[in-house]
């Protein structure tokens, strides 16, 4: 039985894919982190109720985001060659322009920016967009990221927008304009 904490960690240090250990404070480490968060708050957005065909879309997104902080852990690349849901591909983001587009046609054109809110759901996903444009940050600052990696992120927040607005309008509830 493997448990869960190894004690490996308690000196401020951890381990990346490769067997290197790095201060916890890396940028790497955080980076990482912050696709964590957001793989969280996905999840609290799922569970405050988004409808059948956007909490699918969101799962396949959770999924992606894992192969996201493995290859983001894995700087030599050693995990992400033999490890297949580890792999990111451009595929990834054309599903992410594909689910933009389709939510997007239920949606009035965008005239003026929209205050975050609405609905739990939609209110959730707002949320998950913010953390995703500070985990987007986060892995440019690494500088030598795989460039799916940093598109796929910056794609992932355009969605995100669109599904807080998609699922806020099925609720019924009005987007306040600022």
């Amino acid at each position: 039985m493997v448990k869960i904490y190894t004690r490996t960690g308690d000196a401020g240090e951890t381990a990346l894919f490769d067997g290197t250990r790095v201060s916890k404070a890396d940028v790497r480490v955080d980076a990482y982190g912050e696709i964590d968060e957001l793989n969280s708050a996905l999840g609290v957005a799922r569970a405050a109720g988004l409808g059948e065909d956007v909490a699918e879309v969101v799962v396949t997104v959770q999924k992606e985001l894992h192969a996201v902080a493995a290859r983001l852990a894995d700087p030599s690349q050693r995990i992400s060659g033999r490890v297949g849901k580890a792999a990111l591909q451009e595929e990834a983001v054309r599903r992410l322009e594909e689910a933009i587009d389709r939510f997007e046609a239920e949606l009035p054109p965008l005239r003026h920016f929209v205050l975050s809110g609405g609905s739990p759901g939609g209110a959730a996903l707002h949320l998950a967009r913010t953390i995703c444009r500070r985990a987007e940050r986060r892995v440019v600052s690494l500088h030598e990221t795989d460039p799916v990696v940093l598109v796929y992120v910056n794609r992932l927040s355009d969605l995100l927008f669109v599904l807080a607005r998609v699922v806020n309008r099925r609720a019924g509830v009005p987007e306040i304009e600022w």
